[in-house]
Parts: structure tokens; sequence; C-alpha cells
């Protein structure tokens, strides 16, 4: 694997120069977003993105959204290549995260990104919490409340504690009352997660109130093997009455103190901690089947140990999400940590089909 930066890269003419990129759909409800829909910082992001890939030299470009028609018109016209950039689901539905891409695998379309059994693992937070412990990789304490066990007798005794769903997307269930200080309030959170999430396990782990870090990747397990400097979140705007943390407020209200006060910067960290990070991030995207790109986001515990908290398969592609950021600290443009992406799925998958390469 390589650091971000290392090396040069010799221009290529693409293998792939069809694209079509798959996003989710603006005319949809998105329980993920303030009051359910997009907004304009949304579409912004989207515009965004599409001048970045305009302006790639090589490729023509078509987006398809409307998710009503989405499945005919691949079928229709399959596309010579796909970027999956619809993180919302079909329908933006995150649970149908993986449909798309299963899709495009019944069509033999060729995608960029996380193939649906890393997603469908990666959906689980309890599963990849397994799968981190058994590689070795510091995780959180964690209880795990079934639907329909008894909340009260299953909750821990160490407080504060972080109450989640296993299963969501977007920080969805995450609030700031998702920190709770004793068991009253753990079993209120619990059950508070439980109605809006019905039929969905809940987790309650130890509250990690150390650094809190994330740690992006492009390319595939070999040669261009690419992880981007470390990200840390910096509460230091915070009120330090809030709790810290990135729940639903941070991603969807912009009045929030979450989304105005929170920042992000290149992690303070010493050489042997960023080393471990790195290599339990390139650990879990080779032991869960990711491709092309992924996240993984690290807090630290009170005794300084840093434990991973979650894994991205399909992470934000936005100009203002973490991902940018991260190739922004090794001087890599937006545009270009985009075509990084492009580049890496297309050689991954004239790889795999023994597609020539010019």
């Amino acid at each position: 694997m390589q650091q971000a930066g290392e090396g040069s890269r010799i221009p290529q003419r693409p293998i792939f120069p069809d694209v079509t990129v798959l996003l989710g759909d603006p005319r949809l409800a998105d329980h993920s977003k303030r009051e359910g829909a997009f907004h304009e910082e949304d579409l912004a992001t989207r515009d965004a993105m599409k001048a970045a890939f305009a302006s790639l030299d090589g490729y023509a470009f078509r987006y398809l959204d409307d998710h009503t028609t989405i499945l005919e018109d691949l079928r229709a016209e399959p596309p010579q290549f796909v970027v999956n950039f619809c993180d919302t689901g079909f329908g933006n539905d995150p649970v149908r995260e993986l449909n798309l891409p299963a899709y495009l695998e019944m069509l033999n379309v060729p995608y960029s990104g996380a193939p649906p059994a890393a997603m469908v693992l990666c959906w689980d937070k309890a599963v990849v919490r397994g799968m981190a412990a058994q590689l070795g990789i510091a995780v959180p304490d964690e209880v795990y409340i079934r639907p329909g066990d008894d909340v009260a007798a299953r909750l821990p005794d160490r407080y504060p504690a972080f109450v989640k769903p296993s299963c969501a997307d977007g920080s969805v269930g995450i609030t700031v009352d998702a920190v709770v200080h004793d068991h009253a309030q753990a079993v209120a959170r619990v059950k508070r997660v439980q109605a809006e999430l019905p039929g969905r396990a809940v987790l309650v782990q130890e509250f990690l109130a150390g650094a809190e870090y994330g740690v992006g990747v492009i390319g595939n397990p070999g040669p261009g093997f690419t992880i981007l400097p470390p990200l840390e979140v910096d509460y230091d705007g915070l009120d330090p009455a809030l709790p810290r943390l990135l729940g639903f407020e941070s991603k969807a209200l912009p009045d929030s103190p979450y989304w105005t006060d929170v920042r992000f910067r290149e992690a303070r960290i010493d050489r042997a901690a960023r080393a471990a990070i790195e290599a339990a991030a390139a650990a879990m995207f080779e032991r869960l089947g990711l491709s092309d790109y992924g996240r993984f986001d690290f807090r630290t515990s009170a005794d300084g140990v840093i434990k991973l908290m979650e894994v991205n398969p399909n992470p934000a592609w936005a100009n203002d999400g973490k991902l940018a950021f991260m190739a922004g600290f090794a001087g890599i443009a937006y545009r270009d940590m985009l075509r990084m992406i492009l580049e890496a799925a297309q050689s991954r998958t004239a790889a795999e089909r023994g597609t020539a390469q010019g």
C-alpha cells in the first residue's frame, strides 16, 4: 500500500470512456435528510460532482437518478461502465443500497464501489465489530439488544454510554440524546430508537469521548492501494455542554451547532497510532471485500485506545464530505479524487475481465 501523493501518475486512455453515474432520487422522500427531502445543499454537491467529472479528459458521462425508471433505463441501454454514487439506496431506502449493484451484476455491467455482499456486511455494525475483533482490531465494549429483549435487564452498568441502531445509515437514529448517563436514560433512549426503527437491533456501547478519526482508502489491495491522510473531527468550537458526536444534526440540520461549529482537520496523531489505524483500515477493507474506495471511522477511549466504530463501503462522494477533505490533506483536488476512484474501479474491472488497458 502507499500513502497518498507517493509516486507519479502516467496518463492513460480511459478503459471504459462511456460512464453512467447512478445517484439518489431527489424526487422521492429521503429520511436521512432534514424534513425527509433533498435540499439546495444536496443539489449543490451534485452540481460540483458533475462539473468535476466534466473536467476529466476522455470520458463521456450520463446521469440516472429517477428511481421509478432506473431499472428499465439500465436494462434498455446497458452502460459500458457505471459509477455507483447512489449512497441513498434504491428508492432512497438505505436497506436497499445493495439492490442497484446487484442488478448491475445481473446485467453483467461493471461498476465502481462495493459489491452487494460487502454492503450487507457493513450495514450491520455489530457484524463489522465482530469481524474486526476477530482480526485483533480494538472495538468498543457493546451490548446487543434484539427486538423483544427485556431492555432494562440487558443494559450494561457502565456510563456514559452510546445508543445507536445496529443497522442504519446517514446517522439516522443517532442524535444529541444518543449519549446517556444512567440506566433510566439508557432505557428511554433504546425504546425511542426501537420506536423509530421497529424491528431493528439496538447497540449500547461504551461512549468513546476521545479523539475521533477517519481513514479514507482509494484503490484496491496491491499496487496503487492508497491510504489518504487521516482526518480528525474538530469539536473545539462546539459548546462543551454538548456531547461530542457526529449525529443526524451534523449531517441534516444547518441551524444546529453540530453543523455550524464542528470542523474537520488533518489528524494530530503520532506515527505509531496512525500506522495502527491505517493497518486496521487496510485489513478490514480486504476482509469485508470492499472495492475501489471506502472510509473507516475510529474513536479513542478514555485510556487512549483507538477503536474502530464503523466501516463505510459507499461513503459520501461530495466535495464537502470527509473523503474529499482527506484527499485535500494530501494535495489531491476534488476532480482528481473522483478520477482516482474511477480509474481504480476501471483498472480492477479490466483485470477481472481481461480488458486491454490503453
